[in-house]
């Protein structure tokens, strides 16, 4: 077996024990005995090498044998039926050889493992009700969490003997505290000692979430190789996270022999579904208490986190339905026609009320406001500037410095800081300050003193002394607290409700003006084109009366002179039409119907008078395209002024020719027209919608409206219009609504 298919590694040390794969361990403690079993055929695969010990026969003589032949008919129907009907397993009392023992079984990847524990000393029925009596009405007689944390600690010492009991409980950062404890008189106290969180580390943490309780029965045990070392089904170390056999991780050990302590039972406390501490006992010697007496103090640990959720809850409610009576005050002092700022400013109560704090700020559109004690303003957009880099929407801390050094400058007033992102700006934050509060925190030992090297190891070790070691600790302050967390929550949603009213008033305001300038802006332009037609009739007429009446006697210079004013006034004359159909698409409200679009394209081409206009054109329609529904009118100008470009920019000397269909692409219907015309450039293919904008030779005749008419009418019916063209090879317009 070469050493790259070794699941646990050879050099775990103090430095990476984060990394410690403890559920591929390869070892079991020595308490009892573990089996893996083929679920395909209940074949013994692998066994812990103490089976001699504890049922009279060699590990190598099971190993190959059927789980029957060890267990029995009976023991093995039932683990069998629980297989197939899925029902789960439960736990089984049966002998083997001449001793009796508890069968925990379980799955675990592609393996059915039995631990297999000696029964041990089973409590009389009385006196097993007579412990559930007074765990229950022990820990329900507590209203405080620290009461409930003395009682659960007297209780477990009281129920199962050991030396020592702490109730320990963990900080944001997975540091722990001794909160409560019952200990033997002549032992020294570790109550209010605090350890590093790397005492405990996070895969250790997990496996406490799923199995609640862990016993090592004698820290000094001599650990139980597996045998085969490899699962000869996987091929792979074998996964015991849920043996309740699993070997202890060497450092853990040294780590508790270092402490001098026996053996461990520790129970998980789990509020809200979250580790919230332990339940550690220590004995000075080595102690086993069996798996039943285990169940009671899960049980003990059950009663124990309810009723600290129950509490928490009471506190978490309490101070919620407190805060949510002033959000209602400062959200009724917030008028939609101030400014955020300056309505949180004016409020009767300040926002910085809602959570205890030294004081606040908000940083809202390039404005800044502070209230009470604070960093300063270029402090606080420095500080904002931080946060917009978080993606976090919600970010507290009680040690700020730790995250943002630059936040030493100012500890005194801002150690901690609790905010949240307002709307959608990357700049705009609520923030709270929580000033530094000056704290002596006791450790278990020197906590920058982790580790020492082992000369016999030659590794790191653990620390060795866990004497009371005393730090104070600057730039922190309070923690923030769950209900408080929620508040900043609750407010946040407030506000952006409020930004969102103001950010809606304020665009139907600028709706109604706009509809105003539309309108104002409408009649200018009928106005306009309509007041211009008169002057221009005039200046038409009489050059027109100039030329008939006098163009014999006028000079060359002067008829060339009224034939340009001709040209001028009848180009004017085609903008003012063009100003007032582009004024009434704008304004005109849509009157929507099914139509033909081939009967509208026969209109439209009997209109243009084809056959004595442009009796050269190839003019080919498809006679099967989709029926319209839309302003007739207004697509009817769409086609007209499209099919008139396609007419009009057509090369002379060519063989003029155009084509109409239609295509049908993400259940939309295309329409084209395509020409073999001059084409248009690359770079003006979308200029050629905006108003007044003409890229053709002088030669062609237009105003530059055409096309911006076309896109506005496709826009009001929720269309687009695109071209594809080359100079000199034509163009193709693409259109749907």
């Amino acid at each position: 077996m070469s050493s790259g298919q070794l699941s646990y590694p050879e050099r775990i040390d103090i430095r990476n024990c984060e990394k410690e794969p403890i559920h591929l361990i390869g070892k079991t403690q020595a308490h009892g005995v573990v089996l893996a079993v083929d679920p395909a055929t209940f074949k013994i695969t692998q066994a812990s090498e103490n089976t001699l010990k504890f049922f009279g026969i060699s590990h190598k003589n099971i190993l190959g044998d059927s789980l029957e032949n060890l267990i029995g008919k009976s023991a093995f129907a039932r683990i069998t039926s629980a297989i197939d009907q899925k029902t789960g397993f439960k736990d089984e009392k049966l002998k083997v050889g001449h001793k009796d023992f508890i069968i925990l079984p379980h799955f675990s990847e592609e393996h059915l493992i039995l631990d297999f524990e000696d029964l041990g000393e089973v409590w009389e029925p009385m006196y097993f009700q007579q412990q559930l009596t007074n765990i229950i009405n022990g820990l329900d007689a507590d209203e405080t969490v620290p009461d409930l944390c003395k009682t659960a600690a007297k209780l477990m010492k009281n129920t199962f003997g050991y030396d020592r009991v702490m109730v320990y409980r963990f900080d944001e950062e997975w540091n722990g505290e001794v909160v409560a404890e019952e200990k033997e008189e002549h032992l020294e106290s570790w109550l209010g000692l605090h350890y590093p969180a790397s005492d405990i580390p996070s895969q250790s943490r997990d496996l406490f979430l799923k199995h609640k309780v862990r016993i090592i029965s004698d820290v000094n045990y001599e650990p139980v190789p597996i045998s085969p070392e490899l699962s000869p089904i996987t091929n792979k170390a074998l996964d015991l996270s849920k043996s309740t056999l699993r070997g202890v991780s060497p450092i853990h050990i040294e780590y508790l022999q270092n402490m001098e302590v026996g053996a461990t039972l520790t129970a998980a406390i789990i509020v809200h579904g979250k580790l919230w501490g332990l339940i550690a006992c220590h004995h000075y010697s080595a102690k086993f208490i069996n798996y039943f007496q285990r169940e009671t103090c899960k049980f003990l640990a059950q009663v124990f986190s309810n009723n600290i959720a129950s509490i928490q809850t009471g506190i978490f409610n309490k101070k919620l339905n407190e805060n949510s009576e002033l959000r209602a005050r400062i959200l009724t002092d917030l008028k939609i026609e101030n400014t955020l700022v300056d309505g949180l400013e004016n409020a009767e109560i300040p926002f910085t009320s809602l959570i205890e704090s030294g004081g606040g700020a908000v940083v809202f559109d390039d404005k800044i406001k502070l209230f009470g004690n604070t960093p300063t303003e270029a402090e606080v957009l420095d500080l904002s500037n931080f946060l917009a880099e978080n993606e976090e929407v919600i970010f507290y801390t009680k040690n700020l410095k730790n995250s943002y050094p630059v936040a030493e400058n100012y500890k005194k007033s801002a150690s901690g800081i609790l905010s949240f992102k307002l709307g959608r700006a990357k700049n705009n934050f609520i923030i709270w300050f929580r000033p530094e509060v000056a704290e002596t925190v006791s450790w278990g030992g020197n906590p920058n003193k982790k580790v020492s090297y082992n000369e016999e190891k030659q590794r790191l070790s653990p620390r060795k002394s866990f004497k009371k070691w005393t730090e104070k600790l600057d730039g922190i302050s309070n923690s923030w607290q769950d209900y408080e967390i929620e508040t900043a929550k609750a407010f946040r949603e407030n506000l952006n409700q409020f930004i969102l009213k103001k950010q809606k008033e304020e665009i139907g305001r600028l709706n109604q003006n706009l509809q105003e300038a539309n309108k104002d802006l409408e009649l200018f332009s009928y106005g306009i084109s309509h007041d211009l037609r008169s002057p221009l009739r005039g200046i038409k007429g009489y050059a027109q009366i100039l030329k008939e009446d006098f163009g014999e006697e006028l000079p060359a210079e002067a008829s060339e002179t009224i034939e340009t004013i001709l040209r001028s006034s009848g180009r004017m004359e085609g903008i003012i039409d063009d100003t007032l159909s582009f004024s009434k698409i704008t304004g005109g409200k849509l009157q929507k119907k099914n139509f033909g679009t081939n009967k509208l394209l026969e209109e439209l081409l009997l209109s243009f008078n084809i056959k004595a206009n442009f009796p050269d054109f190839d003019i080919e329609i498809d006679e099967n395209l989709p029926n319209t529904y839309a302003d007739r009118r207004m697509i009817f100008q769409v086609w007209s002024n499209l099919i008139g470009n396609a007419l009009k920019y057509t090369q002379p000397g060519a063989y003029p020719r155009i084509e109409i269909g239609s295509f049908s692409e993400e259940n939309k219907n295309i329409f084209y027209i395509k020409d073999n015309g001059i084409g248009i450039a690359e770079n003006q293919k979308d200029k050629v919608f905006k108003m007044f904008s003409r890229f053709a030779k002088k030669d062609f005749k237009g105003t530059g409206i055409g096309l911006a008419i076309v896109a506005r009418i496709l826009e009001k019916h929720n269309g687009k219009i695109w071209v594809e063209s080359e100079p000199e090879n034509g163009s193709t317009f693409f259109f749907h609504l």
